[in-house]
């Protein structure tokens, strides 16, 4: 029986954890994947969800002087799209991106007066900096 229920618990904590890389905290996917573990498989779901939501958490944390950096921008947002800003979409191929110092991981873009931090490889937003 509890093997049954391992695998859709893991599968629902990693869906959770979703929300972890959107808040990008280790903190905050532990506490998600294990609400949500619990709510699948009872108390051995929340050990494993609680596991699977920090480690998910802490694969997004972004390092301080990223968001220190990123936060010290104070170019004008010559860029405005119609679409709201969600952390987790794509940015669309007409913003331009920009190296964050000293960090290769990550990038920024300055869009709709927000100023984001991006992934290079995707063009995903990972944070939202106001």
């Amino acid at each position: 029986m509890k093997s049954r229920l391992m695998f859709p618990l893991i599968a629902v904590s990693l869906l959770a954890s979703g929300s972890a890389f959107a808040q990008s905290t280790t903190a905050t996917g532990a506490v998600n994947g294990a609400r949500t573990g619990g709510a699948v498989a009872g108390p051995v779901g929340e050990i494993v969800g609680g596991t699977v939501g920090a480690a998910a958490g802490a694969a997004v944390e972004i390092p301080n002087a990223v968001i220190t950096s990123v936060e010290g921008v104070r170019e004008p947002s010559y860029v405005t799209i119609e679409e709201p800003v969600v952390v987790g979409e794509p940015l669309p191929a007409s913003v331009e991106v920009r190296p964050v110092p000293g960090y290769t991981d990550y990038r920024y873009a300055v869009v709709n007066n927000q100023r984001l931090i991006v992934d290079p490889h995707t063009r995903r937003v990972i944070r939202v900096i106001n």
